[in-house]
């Protein structure tokens, strides 16, 4: 059965996946009607990604989970090794897209394709890090954590409060989820598909 940290990390997984499906579609939708995006949209849509997934998810994950894994198993090392270090890099390519999009709405047309790629290049790397997590990970923590370990772990990941995994918004963050939400087409909101 899996434990609330599994279901926690699938829910935000999946509201991670929704958010970046709707960032491509959302560029998408400006490309075919030859309009500008919503920049203010996009950067309160990067802002997230910088701010939730970035500094609270993985942050969990590398300092929580990961370590838990090593101590207890040899199996997956090469594989924490690299989602270690995707973490990381992560947080250099999500300032690097944030920093192509503010290109994009200065220097207008003539950057849309460079924002473009940089975009679909970041939502192709992030959701094969999560499905790397779900399919190898996941399912080891299941087989081979204590259960003092999953006390640890469902304790800590409980805390996390993703609005868009269904919870109500800290009072800081409310106008930031309330502009993502009225900005960007479906699939943005719980159980979306992959």
């Amino acid at each position: 059965m899996p434990h609330l940290t599994t279901k926690i990390i699938r829910e935000e997984h999946a509201a991670l996946s929704a958010m970046l499906r709707s960032i491509l579609m959302l560029l998408v939708q400006h490309r075919k009607s030859g309009s500008l995006p919503d920049f203010g949209a996009l950067r309160a849509m990067l802002f997230y990604m910088d701010e939730f997934p970035e500094q609270r998810h993985h942050r969990k994950e590398s300092e929580l989970l990961f370590p838990k894994l090593r101590a207890r198993t040899p199996l997956s090392r090469d594989i924490l090794d690299r989602l270690e270090e995707e973490h990381s890099r992560g947080e250099r390519c999500i300032r690097s897209l944030e920093h192509s999009l503010l290109a994009f709405e200065m220097m207008g047309e003539a950057r849309r394709a460079a924002f473009e790629q940089a975009a679909e290049r970041y939502v192709a790397f992030y959701l094969a890090h999560m499905r790397l997590e779900e399919e190898h990970i996941l399912p080891l923590a299941e087989r081979v954590l204590t259960a003092a370990d999953w006390a640890e772990l469902d304790e800590a990941f409980a805390t996390n409060r993703d609005p868009l995994t269904g919870h109500e918004p800290d009072d800081d963050y409310r106008a930031l989820f309330t502009r993502i939400v009225n900005a960007v087409p479906a699939p943005i909101g719980l159980g979306a598909a992959r």
